[in-house]
This record gives C-alpha cells, structure tokens and sequence, in this order.
C-alpha cells in the first residue's frame, strides 16, 4: 500500500505540473502565452512553424501530464513526457550544461528518468490501469 501510495503521488505532482505547462501554452493560462506567443519564442530560436510546434509541444504535455496523473496509458503518458523534455534540452537547456542553475538540462533530466521510473514499474493500485487491465 505504501508503495502505491508514493506512485500516487509522483504521477499526480508529476503529471499534473505538465498539465499546467501544456495549458501555459495551448491556452495561455497559469501566465503562459498561448501558441502565438509560445510559438513566437520557439521561432527565435530556430524551431519553425513556431505556433505549430508550441501547440505539439502543448499536446504532448497537456497529453501526457492527463495520462500520467490518472495512470491510464501510463508507458504513453510517460512517452510524451519524455519526448517533450528530451525536445528541451536538445533545442534549450543541453548547450548549457548539467546544472538547472546555469539553464542547463539537470531538471529536464530528472522529469525524464521519474517519467521512464513509473512507466517501468507501472501506475500502482490506486490507477486507471489497475482497474482496466
């Protein structure tokens, strides 16, 4: 029980954070700028169509943080999670260096390897997967 517990919580802190993330920039809530805005920033810095990729980007977090937060899909919500963060520190934060403190990928890194955690141990008791399959 314990167990399942912990799993609980680190899928609904984890999963809903990129739910937030996803709105912040499909719908430009929790002070994020939409996908004009959001699209705007990718295209400085390389990534083209700007909109078209910050409303990907959203639909992977928005996606994966639902998926995650219920347990259901677990191996696919953390697969987008995965993705979106290994997106950022490809196009972001991997010139930077390890250190989150100099912009660098170590809390990029961290949301991936808690992501590929639960989707090898899977959602616990207290999940949509445990109740379907």
């Amino acid at each position: 029980m314990t167990m399942d517990l912990g799993l609980l919580l680190l899928r609904l802190v984890i999963g809903l954070s990129f739910v937030a993330h996803g709105a912040q920039k499909l719908f430009g809530w929790f002070g994020g700028y939409g996908p004009k805005g959001t699209g705007g920033w990718m295209e400085s810095m390389g990534i083209k169509p700007g909109v078209a990729a910050a409303v990907m980007a959203g639909l992977m977090e928005l996606v994966g943080g639902l998926l995650l937060a219920a347990g259901f899909l677990t191996v696919l919500g953390a697969a987008l999670i995965t993705l979106a963060m290994l997106g950022a520190i490809v196009k972001v934060h991997g010139k930077n260096g390890y250190w989150s403190t100099a912009n660098g990928y170590e809390y990029n890194l961290l949301l991936i390897a808690a992501a590929v955690a639960l989707a090898l141990t899977g959602a616990g008791t207290y999940s949509l997967d445990a109740l379907i399959f």
